[in-house]
């Protein structure tokens, strides 16, 4: 299983987690199953309101959850018709992150948890 988690910079799994989905410099993809980890830049990381792109970036990619920060109702509901699930990000780095994912303790985000105002996130 590959996760995708928006990061503020490429450390591997000590890699911060970014406040927002959309405006996120890079995104960590990392394989579960055998730790693998992989960086992928966010090249539409700079946008007008409600223009942000970020999935043009992860284009391509094998993703099946998306663990954010925080994240607008645009992109929640393209993750959602990709069949992407998405969890809310509730530690600093992505190793802890997967860690609470792989105890089941990450809460799965809901239309009413999508951020209102533009690059404010959940922290």
């Amino acid at each position: 299983m590959n996760v995708c988690i928006p990061i503020l910079s490429d450390q591997g799994l000590a890699s911060e987690v970014s406040p927002h989905f959309g405006s996120a410099p890079a995104f960590l993809i990392v394989d579960v199953e055998t730790g693998a980890c992989r960086c992928v830049v966010n090249g539409n990381a700079h946008h007008a309101h409600g223009m942000c792109s970020p999935l043009a970036s992860l284009a391509g990619e094998s993703i099946d959850r998306m663990v954010v920060g925080g994240i607008g109702m645009g992109a929640l509901n393209r993750l959602a018709a990709a069949n992407i699930e998405v969890y809310l990000a509730q530690h600093p780095t992505v190793a802890e992150t997967l860690a609470a994912m792989k105890a089941g303790t990450l809460e799965k985000v809901r239309p009413d948890m999508a951020c209102a105002h533009h690059g404010h996130g959940h922290h």
